[in-house]
């Protein structure tokens, strides 16, 4: 189903031809769109983990509940623990990138006799969002700050402008990994490897791929036609930056999987349509 003032159209070009590369886009580099790094997610998991121990947990607590850096003695004391046992869990969330650590006198004496820095732990800048499955609100919300920030405003049309470019970025960047002329399978390989980078959870088979997960879910359960729309952008952009109409993305909401799906291109020129369920 195309939204009223959505519509997207291509100039007809033979299946598997690519078409003129567009000049690079920004918004692929805009912080806060980078694909998901697994590894990060592994190394959020351990950390997350880390925290079910109940001492350690409290010492996390401890630090970012303080103005000021906490140190070894002071945590013992709060918490009502050696000062050994302190400092093991608190190197531990060090290790974990959960605590820094810096080094002051205390005392405030300069020079000799001053006596060693002491070792303290602060919070640090990491920030722990785990969802499974994934959801990137944030990648939304940067999307609509650089349309409005493009002048476009609030619109459906500018934000759909600005998704769509980010998915050509997107495109471009992963192009190189195709060959030239890539047939259609390969190209929803394709398809499929950019987009589990943002939590869609792509599946391919018989010829589609199929999103099993929407990454706005809370947006999209409000505001479905809006969120749809910008995905199906999206989408429309990683296809035009792989510079083929070979395949095509196309509306098809179903209940509990992303309203958008990749096929084989129409042969005939007509966009296929879908309808809104209940409509």
């Amino acid at each position: 189903m195309l939204i009223p003032g959505r519509a997207r159209t291509r100039d007809p070009v033979g299946p598997g031809r690519d078409q003129p590369a567009e000049p690079a886009g920004t918004v692929g580099s805009m912080p806060g769109t980078e694909p998901l790094d697994q590894n990060d997610v592994d190394a959020q998991i351990t950390a997350v983990a880390a925290l079910n121990e109940p001492l350690r947990r409290a010492l996390y607590r401890l630090a970012v509940s303080r103005s000021a850096p906490v140190g070894r003695d002071q945590a013992a004391q709060e918490l009502g623990i050696s000062r050994e046992l302190a400092a093991f869990h608190l190197d531990k969330l060090v290790e974990l990138g959960l605590l820094e650590v810096e080094f002051r006198r205390l005392s405030g004496r300069q020079g000799p006799g001053a006596g060693r820095p002491a070792k303290l732990y602060r919070p640090s800048d990491r920030r722990l969002e785990l969802s499974f499955p994934n959801r990137r609100y944030d990648l939304a919300a940067h999307l609509l700050a650089r349309a409005l920030e493009a002048g476009r405003g609030a619109t459906p049309e500018g934000i759909d402008d600005v998704a769509r470019r980010f998915g050509e970025e997107l495109g471009r960047q992963s192009r190189g990994q195709l060959g030239r002329r890539p047939g259609v399978d390969r190209l929803l390989g394709q398809v499929v490897t950019v987009l589990e980078g943002y939590g869609f959870q792509p599946v391919l088979g018989d010829g589609e791929v199929a999103l099993r997960n929407c990454p706005f879910d809370t947006v999209a359960a409000a505001h479905p036609e809006l969120v749809c729309g910008m995905n199906l952008a999206v989408v429309d952009g990683i296809i035009a930056g792989l510079r083929t109409t070979a395949i095509q993305a196309r509306l098809a909401p179903e209940p509990g999987r992303c309203c958008v799906v990749v096929t084989a291109a129409d042969q005939s020129g007509s966009r296929a349509k879908s309808l809104w369920p209940g409509r």
